[in-house]
């Protein structure tokens, strides 16, 4: 008996597994539909004016796609310097943030992210902050990035929470 309930929970967890990487590919493959686009939004929180994205136009360039990763060329304002990077492998999806210098030298802050966890969608993932972004920014060891596409309505959304609480938000849609 013992073992039968041992070898359901496995199987279980197995499916449960199976499912979450099922819903990463499914989200890469739809992001991957992007590729070739530009969306053009603002922050939509917080509303403090005295942010550093305040007021800033954002463009979110979906410049590279293969099967293995997309690039996102991610601008705010006149500042170049950041680009996202989805990247497929065995253990599900990462989320990276590269930030450089006008040089392309890297910035100081830079490859923070982290790796899907199992509460996406097929539209949506959410990356918690890996050990890297913990070493790099202790402050961000609760990181949580969400990165959503409405069909719909053609909005992408950047999401980021930390403790548990709202940070930053912004909203973009398709350059027509």
């Amino acid at each position: 008996m013992r073992n039968t309930l041992i070898m359901i929970l496995l199987v279980l967890l197995m499916g449960c597994q199976q499912r979450a990487e099922n819903t990463q590919q499914t989200f890469f493959d739809n992001l991957s539909n992007l590729c070739g686009q530009t969306f053009t939004g603002f922050s939509t929180y917080p509303d403090d004016p005295d942010h550093d994205f305040a007021g800033k136009l954002l463009r979110a360039n979906f410049m590279n796609c293969d099967n293995r990763q997309i690039r996102i060329k991610f601008d705010v304002g006149n500042d170049l310097s950041r680009t996202w990077y989805i990247t497929r492998d065995n253990r599900g999806l990462l989320l990276k943030h590269d930030h450089r210098h006008s040089d392309g030298s890297p910035d100081e802050i830079t490859n923070y992210g982290g790796w899907a966890n199992d509460q996406g969608t097929p539209w949506s993932q959410y990356f918690m902050a890996d050990d890297e972004t913990a070493a790099l920014i202790p402050a961000a060891t609760t990181n949580v990035w969400m990165l959503r596409y409405d069909p719909a309505s053609e909005v992408l959304t950047y999401d980021l929470k930390r403790h548990n609480k709202p940070r930053y938000q912004a909203q973009l849609k398709p350059i027509p």
